[in-house]
Formats: structure tokens, sequence, C-alpha cells
């Protein structure tokens, strides 16, 4: 049993995707959704003519694999253009982050071998960052187009644990206002430290999960929501005695969804911060990306059983979310946390085998594109 002297560890401290090439393999809704913004990218990066060279960097990147065709396609329009300036590329995330399947992505190691951009263009240098994007990561005025993808949702800290649910979106009024607060300091220091690094005429495009006008979010489009059903499952375990209440709170998701105003807001405020830095925010749109392992399901649902189904749904889930529920087990042996995680996730799987129906996790972006002036 845990230890209750021992102090419980933030969520973000050892936040990391679940390595090895798991998240992207089992992440096709992200990489979907990426792929959808090509146009929005493609703009940016042909506005850049008149630099030197170009430094791009791919903000809370995890193992690369989901935007990895994205920007071969980049380089590759470039390229075809007879665009052959040095390119740079700085993949950033958390020192947990899986770096090494990263590298060996790019390269050609790992992943599809076809989009190994280091590998099949020339004047073509991949780096890594292991520090958090809520700082400044590069040198002032060095950066020319900034990326980020699914990524800044990620609150710097748990400004406190909920009480009776895994999320901000499940969570009372006091806590939504902390998360909030929180969140807008963060958001304010992502932009300023973008403004810093961003060259005159540079551009930072970003994908963030949030909530839409329709009061939409991730697993929350309509039918179950996701985070619910998360928070059902977790519970049980509670009311079962597997684990304690401090357990079931500590697993509070180190995340806050804003809505398209709470992103905007800085910019509308001529006198704010983020425009005095010299931000003008170009465009604001928000997108719905359906989950493609229930599209897959409709579409085959003669051929395809509830256990596919099912089977194929829940690893997208844990891909990302099972760091969470292991921290709040950290002061476990690591035997009996793997036993609790891996009932956690099997109990949800056996739902949505025993009737599917309203079960997905549909994506709900908010996209930005944002200059330095």
């Amino acid at each position: 049993m845990p230890n209750k002297n021992q102090k419980t560890l933030n969520t973000q401290d050892v936040l990391s995707m679940k390595g090895a090439g798991y998240y992207s393999k089992k992440t096709a809704g992200a990489k979907n959704a990426i792929d959808s913004i090509q146009e929005i990218l493609e703009r940016a990066i042909l506005s850049l003519s008149q630099m030197e060279m170009l430094r791009f960097a791919d903000f809370g990147a995890a193992d690369g694999g989901t935007s990895q065709e994205l920007w071969f396609n980049l380089i590759n329009l470039l390229r075809s253009r007879g665009d052959n300036r040095a390119i740079e590329i700085i993949y950033t995330d958390l020192a947990s982050n899986d770096f090494s399947t990263l590298f060996k992505t790019m390269q050609g190691m790992h992943g599809e071998k076809d989009l190994a951009y280091q590998r099949n263009f020339d004047n073509v240098f991949v780096h890594g960052c292991g520090t958090g994007f809520h700082q400044q990561l590069l040198a002032a005025g060095s950066l020319t187009l900034g990326f980020s993808a699914t990524a800044m949702h990620y609150v710097s800290e748990k400004p406190c644990q909920i009480n009776n649910h895994v999320h901000m979106v499940g969570a009372d009024i006091s806590e939504k206002k902390q998360f909030m607060a929180r969140a807008a300091k963060d958001w304010e220091s992502i932009l300023l430290s973008r403004a810093k690094e961003l060259s005159p005429g540079g551009r930072f495009v970003c994908m963030n999960f949030g909530i839409d006008e329709k009061g939409r979010y991730l697993g929350n489009t309509g039918g179950h929501s996701m985070f619910d059903k998360f928070n059902q499952h977790w519970r049980a375990h509670l009311d079962k005695e597997i684990i304690t209440r401090e357990e079931y709170i500590n697993a509070t998701f180190a995340q806050h969804y804003r809505t398209v105003d709470e992103f905007c807001a800085p910019f509308k405020d001529h006198m704010s911060k983020v425009s005095k830095a010299g931000l003008k925010l170009l465009s604001c749109s928000t997108k719905l990306t359906k989950c493609p392992y229930r599209t897959t399901y409709e579409k085959n649902i003669q051929s395809m059983s509830k256990k596919d189904f099912a089977d194929s749904l829940i690893p997208t889930t844990r891909s990302w979310s099972e760091t969470v529920f292991r921290t709040a087990l950290s002061e476990r042996d690591e035997n009996e946390g793997n036993e609790i995680i891996n009932s956690f996730y099997e109990n949800y799987r056996a739902e949505v085998e025993r009737d599917p129906d309203g079960h997905a996790m549909d994506y709900i972006h908010i996209i930005m594109e944002i200059e330095k002036i």
C-alpha cells in the first residue's frame, strides 16, 4: 500500500506520452488532424522567402511520428521549388519524452522510412530540446516557423487537485476558476516566449485542444464523454478500495481546455503584453476531426466485431492518459501499479465492447495563425 508520508508527485514533473513509438502508432486521429492543416503551414512557409536560413520548431512533439509526414511534405515543397536553404528543425518536449524513438524515426531507423526527411533531403538538420514550451527555448529572433499540435492544453503546474473528477471539464466552479487562471498565465508565457524566439515576419501556427463554439471538446462531441468515463472507472476502483482516496484525487489531469475567447483574449487587447511584444493573430478557427477508430467501425460494422472496435479505441486513449493514472500510483510497487492500471483500462474496454454506441474520441482543435511583426 502507498506510504502516506511520501510527497505526492506533480503530474507535470513526469509527464510523457507512452514510448517506443506506441504514441504515434495508436493516435491516428492526431495525425489526421495535423495533416488536415497542411495548407496553412504551406502558406506560412512560403511567406519566409526573405529569410537566409530556415529554423523550424515543433513544440510538444512527443515521438515526432504524428507530424513527420507534414514536415516531409513542407520540406519537399521547398526543395521542389528550388529552395535549397539550410533547414533546422528543433523538436521540443519535456525531458521525460522518448527522444530516442524521435531521432530514430527522422533517420529512417523506425516507422515510415519513406518519410525520413533527414535522410531523404540534403541540408536538413534535426535537433532536440528537452524543456517545456512555457518558457523561451531558442535564441531571440532565430525562429522562422513554430508549430505545435495537441500540446499546449497542458498547464505548467496543477493549480489544485480536482476532488470529484479527473479533469477540469468535470470540476466544480472553484476548481475550474483556478485552472482558468493558471492557463491564462501559461498562455501569456507561451506567447511571450514565442514572440522572443520569432524573427520579424516569422510565423507560429498552433492547433490546440479546446472548447469550441458548441461546447464540444476532445471525446465529448455527442454520446459518451470520454473524461466522464475515465472518472467513472477510476472512481469504481476507489469504491472497491483498489485505490485510496488520495490516489483518486491525484489523478487530476494537468490540462485546461481553453475556449476560443480565452485563446484570442491577448490579441484583442492592444495594450496586452502579447500585443506589445509584436504578435498579431492572422486567423483563428475551430475544427472537428472524427475519431478514425469509430469511423472504421461504422464503415465495417458487418465484418468488424465490437471487440475489435474496443481493442482499437482504448489504446488511443491510453497512449496519452496512462501517465496521469500511473503517476497517481507512484508510491506503489511497479507490479502492483501495472495491475491496477491494466484493470482500469480493461474495465473501460469491456464497457465499449458490451455496447459501442456513443463511444468515440473525436478531436476538437482551435487553430491559430500568428505572425511576429
